[in-house]
């Protein structure tokens, strides 16, 4: 008998050690709970990914898959799942990876839509990009740059992540969103009103987040996803609310998925695995274009996942003093084998979710948290009912519960010295405003390079940072050099 309780005690005992749950003051309960709250809060990329790549023509006619959105689905959930477990036993971090929305986007409509491009060729743009990034983390530079930003930017990109990812939740919810009449840029729900019943369930969820948040119950998020699933199930099953339509006719239904019980099960085809061409692209749009393309996805990838990990490191209580995460080298090295992993699956780049913050927020620490949701990810493959039954407005309340969390941190900037604080204003304003937290980050570096010239304390500036913001001035003019170059 004494042996029997022992080897599961002694087990525990030796993933306690290795991913250092104790010490980082969590429990295996709490990091598996924390796990899944992740999963669940960005599952939607298993829905998405396929709708945005599998619905677009490639420059020679073709579809991803041949318009096969389950495959797109499968292997979306296959790299993201190797990727993020591959996250949390290298890196020891609790930060999730799937295929990237907006770089995805990128693809299959500024890339692979190129006269005489074909998916193949495209994806291996993306192995291309991943390959030149892990090279980067390898040689050290891209750790350096890490580095070279000043703590209060560093902050505020936490802060501006934790706005941005607010404002998702918001919009991926339809509590704030594009009116019909394009008077003003947003609006509160359907012409102001919250006139609906996804909109109902989501204001529900959030709600009940918020009280169980501060009533210390644990779990809080993940209760609040699973009692507001089951809500949008019932409400679904009563009122057929039906999803939303593109032509704008259903605006009162589901923003993604539709929540009910049913679904097909089975065996999923990753027919597309290995479709890339690494070179393909050099033969059809030339040289020049194809390092402009690598050089703008690579940007995005490089700074994003910079990002990220400060921002859901913070939240964990995992940076050191100078606001750098541990194993920062390992998080790099992971996040760019999953770049180069997403092209290889044909499934777009793999990259650090954001959304990890969500699971953070509820207890993770260590990078159990991501072999939980990696391994979610990987069963989600064959349960895609499980997945389906969670809509947008039943996962988001998490978001904007944890973008409150992150936001609180803003006090780790001194807004009285505006050396530092305006570079921080606009690090964080332009996150949200621009959807774009590259777009964020750039604008930081550039206004405080900027101001310390301006002021003649070019010393203060660490020489990595004015190689940073040339890049950010080539990638925010990146539409006048495409049109220069004739693409």
């Amino acid at each position: 008998m004494a042996t029997t309780t022992t080897a599961p005690l002694k087990q525990l005992g030796a993933i306690d050690r290795y991913f250092k749950i104790t010490e980082r003051g969590s429990t295996v309960g709490t990091e598996v709970r924390g796990g899944l709250v992740t999963f669940f809060t960005m599952a939607y990329i298993i829905v998405l990914n396929p709708i945005i790549l599998g619905g677009v023509a490639d420059g020679t006619g073709a579809k991803l898959a041949d318009g096969d959105f389950a495959q797109i689905a499968a292997v979306t959930a296959l790299v993201a799942g190797v990727m993020t477990i591959l996250m949390g036993v290298l890196a020891n971090f609790p930060l999730a990876l799937a295929a990237g929305l907006g770089l995805n986007a990128v693809v299959a409509y500024s890339i692979a839509t190129i006269p005489g491009m074909s998916w193949a060729d495209a994806m291996g743009i993306i192995v291309l990009e991943g390959l030149i990034i892990l090279v980067l983390v390898l040689t050290g530079f891209r750790e350096a740059v890490f580095k070279a930003v000043p703590h209060e930017l560093k902050v505020a990109i936490s802060v501006g992540i934790g706005l941005f990812i607010a404002f998702i939740g918001f919009v991926d919810a339809g509590f704030v969103r594009i009116p019909a009449s394009l008077a003003t840029p947003v609006e509160l729900g359907i012409g102001g009103s919250l006139s609906s019943w996804p909109i109902f369930v989501f204001v529900v969820g959030l709600l009940l987040a918020i009280v169980l948040m501060i009533r210390k119950v644990r779990g809080a998020i993940l209760i609040s996803i699973i009692s507001t699933t089951v809500l949008a199930i019932i409400v679904e099953g009563i009122a057929s609310v039906g999803a939303q339509v593109p032509d704008g006719s259903n605006p009162g239904g589901w923003k993604l998925n539709v929540p009910h019980l049913a679904g097909n099960w089975g065996m999923p085809d990753l027919g597309i695995l290995g479709n890339f061409s690494l070179l393909g692209s050099f033969r059809n749009i030339g040289v020049v274009a194809v390092i402009l393309l690598v050089f703008t996805l690579m940007l995005a990838d490089f700074f994003d996942t910079m990002g990220t990990m400060v921002a859901v490191g913070g939240e964990a209580g995992l940076l050191d003093e100078e606001g750098n995460p541990p194993n920062t080298r390992q998080i790099l090295i992971v996040d760019s084998v999953a770049a180069a992993a997403g092209g290889m699956g044909s499934v777009s780049s793999n990259t650090s979710y954001i959304e990890s913050a969500a699971g953070v927020g509820d207890g993770a620490r260590t990078g159990l948290a991501s072999v939980v949701t990696g391994i979610a990810f990987l069963l989600s493959m064959f349960l895609a009912p499980v997945v389906a039954m969670v809509p947008y407005e039943a996962a988001t309340p998490a978001l904007v519960v944890v973008g409150f969390l992150m936001l609180t941190q803003v006090t780790g900037i001194d807004w009285k010295n505006y050396e530092v604080a305006l570079p921080a204003f606009l690090t964080i304003v332009l996150m949200p405003f621009t959807y774009s937290i590259t777009a964020g980050i750039g604008a930081g570096i550039i206004s405080f390079v900027v101001i310390k010239l301006s002021l003649g304390k070019a010393k203060q500036v660490h020489p990595l940072l004015y190689g940073a913001a040339a890049m950010f001035i080539l990638y925010f003019l990146q539409g006048p050099l495409r049109s220069w170059i004739g693409f």
